[in-house]
């Protein structure tokens, strides 16, 4: 775990921090998984606020096969179908739910997977029954995002844009690093396309260190 000293010189205090409006969400999803870099996502839940800072993302955009919306709306997928700013989560391969933002105009389905945070608010909590767990690690994949965050299917569908959710995209007043890009992870189609956005050298992102040059 990080010390107290590094926490408290990385952490946005919450008046730096303001609910994102819709339309301020680029109406694309590639531009909104570039500008995702660098926001906030926060979750109020009941035992307190989680909240990081996303430093990872993946595009994956209309017409594209690795898309859960490609071949056209599912109940799974009716999410994704939304306006941008709606928290699309499911079950990946029974093990993990994996968070995400619906990216287009209402009726068209694209979407961006929010893959690493770095912990702001909640960091205890995000641990859990693991406060051994080393601070890179807590928000590093999309998997442990949402773990961290508490994230299951009751958010699918959460409005991320709305005043009254509890479930919501912040900005802050701290300033975003370069960002990199490099293919996406883990896919066996459209693999080669460079749809894949980080904060370059940011200790919590994922992925092997082969990506990391672009």
């Amino acid at each position: 775990m990080a010390s107290a000293s590094k926490l408290s010189a990385r952490l946005d205090t919450n008046r730096d921090r303001r609910r994102l409006v819709r339309a301020e969400l680029p109406v694309d999803t590639v531009a909104l998984a570039r500008y995702l870099i660098g926001k906030v996502i926060v979750h109020d839940t009941a035992s307190g606020r989680l909240s990081g800072r996303i430093v990872e993302t993946e595009a994956y955009p209309v017409g594209d096969p690795a898309s859960h919306a490609f071949r056209g709306r599912t109940p799974r997928s009716s999410v994704l179908y939304l306006e941008r700013g709606h928290a699309y989560v499911y079950l990946a391969y029974g093990i993990s739910y994996l968070l995400n933002v619906s990216s287009e105009k209402a009726g068209i389905g694209a979407g961006v997977l929010l893959r690493s945070i770095e912990p702001l608010d909640g960091i205890e909590l995000m641990n859990g029954r693991h406060p051994r767990k080393q601070w890179a690690d807590i928000g590093r994949g999309p998997g442990r995002l949402a773990k961290a965050l508490k994230i299951d299917l009751k958010q699918d569908g959460v409005d991320l844009c709305s005043a009254s959710s509890s479930l919501w995209l912040a900005e802050t007043t701290r300033k975003r690093g370069a960002i990199g890009k490099s293919v996406r992870i883990g896919l066996t189609q459209a693999a080669d396309r460079v749809l894949r956005f980080y904060e370059r050298s940011n200790e919590h992102i994922s992925g092997p260190k082969r990506l990391l040059g672009a």
